[in-house]
């Protein structure tokens, strides 16, 4: 059953990179004036059906999930199309140039979208991996929305395991991350995590640093040549406080500090949307190499040792992918699992059979039930670029199927329009550029 968004949490989603201020009695006028305006929005948005059935609604599940894998079982191959990571040495900048891509191996034209695919290939006891994109989109700077959340977690993991504490611990010493985790992917409560999504995320924000966090697409880890791209933004001016500025390790007893900020400008590394030096995409920019290439480093940490995060274990990896050690009794799994939207769900079954009415029946059967899509969607309407914009990060995996395929995919588009109620027809278009791209992708 469909499970569209709360009223809050549609709310939430348009209030991205705001300060934490309190409202004067005029600004509390116009903040409700606002909340009316997002009352009407949302009414219409609920009577869209693809808003509702695959923008915001719950994941669809695979059929055996008894083995919660992220090394996707891959026939093994010596295709010379793909460049593994000693061949490219990530660990020096420039590495752009040296890997195995084609930036216009889909044929959608730039307005169509933005998309990218970083394809797996098995080697013997290693990977390695080509980049395809479409009209040499690879490295356009756009706003991510809340995609740009996995680059939150992945950052307030890191620097609590810094001081030994990982993600499986308790913020506050009470909230397991866990669930704070699943619910910044669900936008629904998960275990002990009130489902307000933005304001965890911003507690993630403003924990790791957005110094930290931006250092992380550049020196300190992926190396990227892009030096616009960062995170210096937030989402939402109300802040997640779990109680204490501390991480806990229940099984060790160990601590990492994580501080709570009154204030997102608290943050020394913190931006305003429209910073001096903040272009028309804003605080966050980010491209879907960018987006992308952070994922499936992620994606796989325990094969390629060569680009894996310098402090994150195999552990934090996967209660990101899966929530692991979470509280919720109702679920089996949380994490990127539970990240909501069918749009890619529909648009790999198409890719697979393109008269299916049926997409979980249709990947169920290429897979033997085993296919996996951890996903992150984020949208909003822009003032400042006068667009509706949906974005879309995901690490897929489909056992079996040709050989298996897994592969990374960061995908944008966007429609005419500062309009919440248009962010159906970004959907819609991206819905295509996805349909038609993994079209090619699954069957050249």
């Amino acid at each position: 059953m469909t499970r569209p968004l709360a009223l809050s949490s549609l709310a939430l989603l348009i209030l991205t990179a705001c300060g934490d201020v309190t409202p004067t009695a005029t600004e509390q006028s116009s903040n409700d004036k606002a909340k009316n305006a997002q009352q009407r929005v949302h009414q219409k948005l609920e009577q869209d059906p693809f808003y509702k059935q695959q923008i915001t609604s719950q994941p669809l599940l695979p059929a055996n999930l008894s083995e919660p894998y992220i090394q996707c079982p891959l026939s093994s191959s010596q295709s010379g199309d793909y460049k593994s990571s000693e061949q490219v040495d990530y660990s020096q900048p420039g590495w752009e140039q040296r890997i195995a891509a084609d930036w216009d191996y889909f044929d959608s034209s730039e307005e169509a979208g933005r998309i990218l695919v970083i394809d797996f290939q098995q080697r013997d006891q290693s990977l390695a991996y080509r980049y395809l994109a479409n009209a040499n989109t690879q490295d356009d700077l756009y706003e991510p929305w809340s995609t740009s959340k996995i680059m939150a977690i992945t950052g307030a993991v890191s620097k609590a395991r810094e001081h030994g504490v990982g993600a499986r611990s308790l913020a506050g010493g009470v909230v397991p991350v866990p669930d704070l985790i699943t619910s910044i992917n669900s936008y629904a409560p998960f275990g002990q995590a009130n489902g307000n999504s933005n304001s965890i995320a911003t507690y993630l924000v403003n924990a790791a640093g957005r110094d930290y966090l931006t250092s992380l697409f550049h020196d300190n880890w992926l190396k990227l040549s892009n030096d616009n791209v960062s995170l210096r933004g937030a989402y939402y001016r109300e802040v997640f406080n779990p109680g204490e500025d501390l991480w806990l390790d229940p099984e060790t007893g160990k601590t990492a500090p994580m501080p709570t900020l009154e204030s997102n400008s608290d943050d020394p590394g913190y931006r305003d949307y429209r910073c001096d030096d903040c272009g028309l995409t804003g605080n966050k920019p980010m491209t879907t190499l960018a987006q992308a290439e952070w994922l499936k480093r992620l994606a796989s940490h325990q094969q390629d040792k060569a680009t894996r995060h310098p402090n994150l274990t195999a552990e934090d990896v996967q209660t990101l992918f899966y929530g692991t050690g979470h509280s919720d009794e109702q679920h089996q799994y949380g994490g990127m699992l539970q990240g909501i939207s069918r749009m890619l769900t529909h648009a790999l079954a198409k890719g697979i059979d393109a008269d299916t009415q049926d997409p979980k029946a249709t990947l169920d059967k290429s897979t033997d039930g085993q296919w996996r899509i951890f996903q992150k969607i984020g949208w909003g309407p822009s003032g400042t670029r006068g667009r509706s914009e949906v974005v879309i990060l995901a690490q897929v995996c489909l056992p079996e199927y040709q050989g298996g395929k897994a592969f990374t995919l960061a995908a944008q588009s966007s429609v005419e329009g500062n309009d919440e109620a248009l962010v159906s027809n970004a959907g819609q278009k991206l819905q295509k550029l996805m349909t038609h791209s993994l079209e090619q992708y699954l069957n050249r």
